[in-house]
């Protein structure tokens, strides 16, 4: 079977809701084969199984618990085993806290940098390794956040994981170009998840001053620009942070985040 004719296979991390749910089914609508992770929502993991296969491609389950590493990176594997190969990888499963600095325990320390930085890390090599024995390319996209560039209160090693995962995507991006693998980050800002406490809802009728837009973003939204960066249109591009948070970043996430009036639109 030629690389034309073959299906290509992406595996998305934390696909089970979300994002990663959204991502999934974005990708098996331009035609790619599926490997799903879930942590603790099997039930959501077959859900997103189900609407792959109503696309009319493959989709596989296993569970990546990212707390246990390095173990869990081998969830990659077994997903290219099952699958035959794997063409992308989308590191989007992740985690934060709401606690301030001073309050922080090493373990909570701990868990967010492995499941945020050190977890995307490795299975980045694994998918990495497949990718390069393959011969042919391949695209990984990690999904950050705007707190990828900005800091957030009470997020601290959200932040730091997140930081460090941008800076590591550069790297990937220069490393593996050789091997014709391009590495890009996705920076999200609010968006309507599980995580944010907004699953389902209607972003059009959400208000939020702070944000240019006026909006949270859907899900939907930021699948569409990693099934971009992973398709053929994106070909040269690699090494980039792109961020999909409806002109937060230019406000800064503190405020656009909080902020409760539109005053700041009048000069």
């Amino acid at each position: 079977m030629s690389a034309r004719e073959r299906s290509e296979v992406a595996v998305v991390t934390g696909s089970d809701s979300g994002i990663g749910r959204a991502t999934a089914v974005r990708l098996a609508e331009e035609g790619m084969d599926i490997g799903i992770t879930w942590n603790s929502d099997l039930r959501g993991a077959e859900e997103t199984a189900e609407e792959v296969r109503a696309r009319g491609r493959r989709a596989v389950v296993a569970q990546m618990d990212l707390t246990r590493l390095p173990v869990a990176a081998g969830t990659v594997d077994e997903l290219c085993d099952r699958l035959g190969r794997v063409d992308v990888l989308v590191n989007n499963a992740g985690t934060g806290t709401a606690t301030p600095f001073m309050d922080l325990e090493l373990d909570d320390v701990r868990q967010v940098l492995d499941v945020d930085l050190v977890g995307p890390f490795l299975c980045g090599q694994r998918a990495a390794r497949h990718m390069i024995q393959q011969g042919d390319g391949g695209r990984i996209v990690n999904v950050t956040s705007v707190h990828e560039h900005q800091p957030r209160v009470g997020a601290a090693p959200y932040c730091a994981a997140k930081g460090g995962l941008g800076l590591l995507t550069q790297v990937m991006a220069l490393e593996l170009a050789e091997h014709g693998i391009t590495v890009n980050a996705v920076a999200p800002g609010e968006i309507a998840t599980p995580m944010t406490g907004q699953d389902g809802a209607d972003v059009h009728t959400r208000s939020r001053p702070g944000i240019p837009l006026g909006r949270p973003g859907d899900a939907r939204e930021v699948a569409a620009l990693i099934a971009f960066l992973v398709g053929p249109d994106a070909s040269y591009v690699t090494g980039a942070s792109w961020s999909v948070d409806g002109g937060m970043l230019r406000m800064g996430p503190q405020a656009g985040s909080h902020l409760e009036s539109d005053d700041w639109r009048r000069p």
